[in-house]
């Protein structure tokens, strides 16, 4: 049983949600065709952690970024959503197919593997293979 102290807090992402600048049918289907997020009948979609298969387990990084902060360049968005990935190889091959701006990557971190691409809005997405800092995975 938790104690009193450990309740009444965030335990983890329920949802994302961000508006368009134009279209947002489009701008979905553009999420489903070249990131395989699959839209339900609402138009949205839902991610369930416990079918993703990466060997941290399924963590979701939460950070505030300085004001000054570059991170998210060249987006104009106070955001930036990271997208965990089971194969980002395979997903930066179809992208270069599909002619979506690559901006940087792959790198390879003690966390994992990233890229960095554009979406048709020029927001900028960060795609995470999860992967364990271990001798297998170092490059």
């Amino acid at each position: 049983m938790a104690d009193q102290q450990d309740q009444g807090r965030v335990t983890g992402i329920g949802g994302v949600f961000f508006l368009a600048n134009k279209d947002n049918e489009s701008l979905a289907r553009w999420y489903e065709a070249h990131l395989g997020i699959a839209l339900q009948s609402w138009g949205g979609s839902v991610l369930e952690w416990k079918n993703d298969e990466a060997e941290d387990g399924g963590a979701t990084v939460w950070n505030v970024a300085a004001r000054d902060s570059d991170w998210f360049a060249p987006s104009q968005a106070r955001f930036m959503i990271n997208y965990r990935v089971d194969d980002l190889q395979a997903l930066l091959a179809k992208l270069t197919a599909a002619e979506v701006q690559i901006l940087e990557g792959p790198q390879y971190h003690e966390n994992g593997v990233f890229a960095w691409i554009l979406d048709p809005e020029g927001n900028k997405i960060e795609l995470w293979e999860p992967k364990i800092w271990d001798e297998k995975n170092r490059r």
